[in-house]
């Protein structure tokens, strides 16, 4: 990967990140951190070559294999809502994906976890962080309903895939404290819904309608 390539050109140039950065104000992200890493971080490198012009769009893409990369609004607010409370040293990410949103995790908080159902997008999210000289993710090819509890407790968890009802094992590997961010519902009624692990359990917060790919059970082996 070039220096060219991840500075990008006219639709994916440096400019059209920030005007990016300047949409997601207006749609009210806050946090300065957040914003800039938005700002900065290559979203086309992510998707297919032939969409590239469209990777600064508000917008889902897809990325292969029945997924897509989380439109920048969401993935933003997820990454705000997560570190609301301060520093996180470790956060499970639940869908790999394209590897975007954990890229945008690595550079706000200490330690990634990643889980993928997918062996093969897993792979390619791996050689791109690979390229990019991110060393603060470890990935594993797993069923994300079951999380990673030998890498538990969390301080924060972000699932981008929805559940029809949120698995008990991901709330148990929060840290008292702790917050998981994930959309929970079925089809177009889906919710992104923030749970809080307490003392004596925990405490559900509904945010906002959101539109994710379902969060399915098992793995799959599949050609990159």
């Amino acid at each position: 990967m070039t220096p060219l390539q991840l500075q990008g050109i006219g639709m994916t140039s440096q400019r059209t990140r920030d005007r990016l950065a300047a949409r997601l104000i207006e749609q009210g992200i806050q946090n300065k951190d957040v914003l800039d890493v938005m700002a900065n971080t290559p979203r086309h490198i992510f998707v297919d070559e032939a969409l590239s012009h469209r990777a600064y769009e508000d917008t889902a893409l897809p990325i292969g294999f029945g997924q897509t990369i989380s439109q920048p609004y969401i993935v933003a607010k997820m990454t705000e809502l997560l570190i609301k409370t301060g520093p996180l040293e470790s956060v499970l990410e639940i869908g790999t994906g394209c590897g975007y949103q954990t890229l945008v995790l690595s550079q706000l908080v200490n330690r990634v976890y990643s889980v993928e159902r997918i062996e093969a997008l897993q792979a390619r999210a791996k050689k791109r962080l690979s390229l990019l000289r991110v060393n603060n993710v470890k990935f594993k090819h797993a069923d994300g309903n079951w999380g990673w509890p030998e890498e538990g407790a969390f301080d924060a968890i972000l699932s981008a895939a929805a559940p029809e009802t949120i698995p008990p094992e991901l709330i148990n590997q929060l840290n008292v404290g702790g917050r998981l961010i994930i959309p929970v519902g079925k089809g177009d009624d889906q919710k992104l819904t923030l749970v809080t692990r307490e003392e004596s359990g925990y405490k559900k917060k509904i945010l906002e309608a959101v539109k994710f790919v379902p969060m399915l059970s098992g793995t799959k082996k599949l050609e990159a």
